[in-house]
């Protein structure tokens, strides 16, 4: 078994090998994203094999689109994408945490701390950091307070207009649906090139209607969404060949326009379909000046049954009687489609209040950055709004490391190294984000452990313009306190998954091919 090992060259202990190296890979997944967080962060440009270029600076898309092989970077990035689908933002904390945990744990073990008492300390020190987040944090027990904003302009990366934005949708629909598990605020988005900024109470369908033929717009419509595909119900061929195959074709064929009529007959001005729609369907109701929309997501037709008041049937369904078809109808003052965004609008539905925020961008390459950047602020938001807020900039990661370096008191032995391991890592987001503003990370890091600890404020961090000890609170620096939980609670974990790996073997193939001999570069660990 060969093992990859980057760093200085220097022969290492043959039981640390594992170790090493997968702490090597875990340190080169920290470089690409710790360039990019804090006020000052820049940008990463990923570029792919044909040439497609994205530039961003959202940690969980550098990520995910990196080209990586090691499997404890693979590990990593996972963490930070269950960060981004837990909370929707803090990937890069999160990522720089890790790796900080990581190196600081492999520090220890190398001047000969057990490994075991290294985790046991971690897991101690990330245990007291979680309470002490706990003990920090600020409510929100309105929907108008201007911490969020505060909180929206720094997640937003201070682009005002995409914060404005978000608090608006935030207000519109409310506290209540904020709080409730299964609504995302950022699911409300969508950017467009080519847009205007927009939040209007209702729904955007991200389809045309069928035929250019049929009404681009309906007043005080009713609706109808059918979760199937509007056709007949099929018959086999071998069916066909028959006689009574062939009556139950026909009996199909009327039985499918007799439920177009209904349709018309109730008054439908608007019908979506998740899948198909056929050529006699599509005849019938333009003849009828109904508005057809197909191959409607699943995740638009429950927003638009949820803002309609109406309920989704399924083709079979259409047998009902008229008065029991009646109850799956929903009603909406406005539907028309944007023939220029090639998408169409469901306004002033009649049933619960839906937001819907449209992020104009000026060019086809800047669209996906804008979106990706309004779903962080909507994350941000909608966490800061469920679990409260804390001071951001790094500041709240030094009173915590503060306190966890005071519990290192409460622990026995080589157990007490790795709870430095936690409170080093938790200093890094403050050195990470003073370095990209071009001031020394140890230097500050250093003058705001001090400060807090004279002025007993532990809000006091670093002013990225000027470099100098400022109150975050002060300045609208602000981060929800669901996001440095989850970060903190995703650092510890993955930290101690890597710590615990003592050997690393390559698999052998199961399967097709299993019996082939390997390559002489298949023997070796894959490294990042």
């Amino acid at each position: 078994m060969n093992l990859k090992q980057a760093g200085s060259g220097a022969e290492v202990d043959e039981r640390l090998a594992a170790l090493v190296t997968n702490a090597n890979a875990v340190r080169a997944i920290t470089a690409a994203v710790e360039g990019t967080i804090g006020p000052k962060g820049l940008d990463t440009m990923l570029v792919d094999r044909f040439g497609e270029v994205i530039i961003t600076n959202d940690g969980v898309t550098i990520l995910d689109k990196m080209d990586v092989n090691h499997p404890a970077a693979k590990m990593l990035i996972n963490i930070a994408k269950a960060q981004q689908a837990e909370v929707g933002d803090g990937t890069t904390t999160a990522t720089i945490m890790a790796g900080g945990l990581v190196g600081e744990g492999v520090n220890q073990v190398m001047r000969g701390v057990p490994v075991a008492r290294v985790i046991e300390g971690v897991k101690y020190g990330i245990s007291c950091a979680l309470e002490e987040v706990k003990k920090r944090g600020r409510q929100v027990h309105d929907i108008t307070d201007p911490v969020l904003e505060k909180i929206a302009m720094i997640a937003g990366r201070e682009h005002s207009d995409i914060a404005d934005l978000v608090v608006s949708a935030a207000r519109l629909v409310g506290l209540e649906k904020l709080n409730e598990p299964s609504f995302k605020l950022s699911d409300i988005i969508t950017a467009e090139e080519g847009a205007e900024n927009e939040v209007f109470l209702g729904v955007i369908v991200d389809k045309e209607r069928l035929s250019k033929d049929m009404p681009q717009e309906a007043i005080d419509a009713k609706l109808l969404l059918v979760d199937d595909a509007l056709e007949p119900e099929e018959i086999e061929d071998e069916a066909l060949s028959t006689d009574a195959g062939f009556k139950r074709y026909i009996e199909l064929q009327t039985e499918f326009k007799g439920n177009l009529q209904k349709i018309v007959d109730l008054g439908v001005k608007v019908v979506l379909v998740d899948r198909g729609v056929h050529e006699s369907a599509e005849e019938l109701l333009t003849d009828a000046g109904v508005m057809v929309i197909q191959r409607v997501s699943m995740k638009d037709m429950r927003r638009v049954a949820e803002h309609s008041g109406a309920r989704v049937i399924k083709r079979t369904g259409l047998k009902k009687e008229l008065v029991d078809l009646q109850k799956y109808l929903g009603y909406a003052e406005k539907v028309y489609e944007d023939e220029k965004l090639e998408q169409v609008r469901i306004i002033g539905g009649k049933g619960k209040p839906m937001a819907t925020i449209l992020v104009g961008a000026a060019t086809e390459e800047v669209v996906g950055e804008r979106e990706r950047i309004a779903k962080d602020a909507a994350s941000s938001v909608q966490a800061a709004a469920k679990g409260g807020y804390v001071p951001g900039g790094g500041s709240v990661e030094i009173a915590i490391a503060r306190a966890v370096e005071k519990s290192r008191e409460q622990v026995k032995g080589m157990v007490a190294y790795g709870v430095d391991c936690v409170s080093n890592a938790l200093k890094r987001p403050l050195a990470q984000i003073v370095e990209n503003a071009g001031f020394n990370p140890l230097e500050k890091v250093e003058e705001v452990v001090a400060a807090q600890a004279n002025q007993k404020i532990d809000s006091l961090g670093i002013n990225c313009d000027t470099g100098e000890i400022a109150d975050l609170l002060e300045l609208g620096v602000v981060d929800p306190v669901q996001v440095k939980m989850h970060a903190i609670k995703a650092a510890g974990e993955v930290a101690v998954a890597i710590l615990r790996i003592d050997t690393i073997i390559k698999k052998k193939e199961e399967g097709a091919g299993a019996n082939q001999p390997a390559a002489a570069s298949d023997a070796s660990i894959p490294d990042f």
